[in-house]
């Protein structure tokens, strides 16, 4: 049976260019007709290699950038600015260094409907449930990189966004840390179940991570291909199926690197 997507993320024809100078024939054209429909309660992985546009995409459909052609929607709704629906976690913390880790996670409810009281709870309930008890009163500085980003990863959820996307947020952590952090994020999915959409350029970590692993080419960025993952959570690496699909995958960015050469 198939049918428009009426809950979830819908992204239909939509191209982003960027000025390079005033005379517009010199504009870089970052996206090209991108068009994906996310189901609500999705993990989507977006995979491609530096300059594919696919932090841009993420930052349209946050509304940090509403300056594109084509449309973005969220439960039926267009884009049309930023929303304490949906939440982003960025590879770099961004966490206040003046503040605790609680206090970072409290700062993002600042808008939120909720008492003081409701806003205590829902602060100690996420960290606990990414595992920072015992941390909630150490400022950034006092935080190993893992931990810095488990904070970043509360804040974008204790508003109980409807969607949560998050820009290459292992990226600078070491091998050991990102995979603990990987299964943490695994976790929070199964138990919260709120629609994800992680970028990343690890194609391991897509599959590990993804329902589905969109992968993108650049110059212009556009999708090259999508990938039902389909194996069984918990994922392990050495699972020849997995192993698989990691070769299919490869076999894109070679493919497209020597179209490029």
């Amino acid at each position: 049976m198939t049918s428009t997507v009426s809950e979830g993320i819908r992204i239909r024809g939509v191209s982003k260019r960027y000025a390079r100078q005033r005379d517009a024939h010199d504009d870089l054209l970052v996206l090209d007709d991108i068009s994906l429909d996310i189901a609500a309660g999705e993990f989507i992985s977006v995979l491609g290699a530096s300059g594919c546009g696919k932090s841009t995409l993420l930052r349209l459909v946050a509304g940090l950038d509403t300056d594109y052609r084509g449309d973005i929607s969220v439960d039926g709704e267009r884009v049309r600015d930023t929303s304490l629906d949906r939440g982003i976690v960025f590879q770099d913390h961004r966490l206040f260094p003046w503040l605790t880790a609680s206090q970072n996670i409290l700062a993002a409810l600042r808008n939120a409907p909720l008492s003081p009281q409701q806003k205590r709870d829902a602060v100690a309930g996420h960290v606990a449930l990414v595992g920072l008890q015992g941390f909630e009163h150490a400022y950034p500085h006092q935080l190993s990189g893992g931990m810095a980003q488990r904070v970043a990863i509360a804040r974008g959820l204790v508003n109980r966004p409807r969607v949560l996307l998050l820009d290459e947020p292992f990226g600078a952590l070491d091998a050991l840390t990102r995979a603990r952090l990987q299964n943490e994020l695994q976790r929070i999915w199964e138990s919260e179940r709120i629609t994800m959409i992680l970028v990343t350029h690890d194609v391991d970590e897509a599959i590990h991570l993804g329902d589905r692993v969109v992968t993108m080419a650049p110059r212009p960025g556009r999708i090259k291909r999508i990938t039902h993952v389909g194996l069984p959570r918990p994922r392990e690496r050495s699972d020849p199926r997995f192993v698989q699909l990691r070769e299919q995958i490869l076999a894109d960015f070679s493919e497209h690197a020597e179209h490029a050469g």
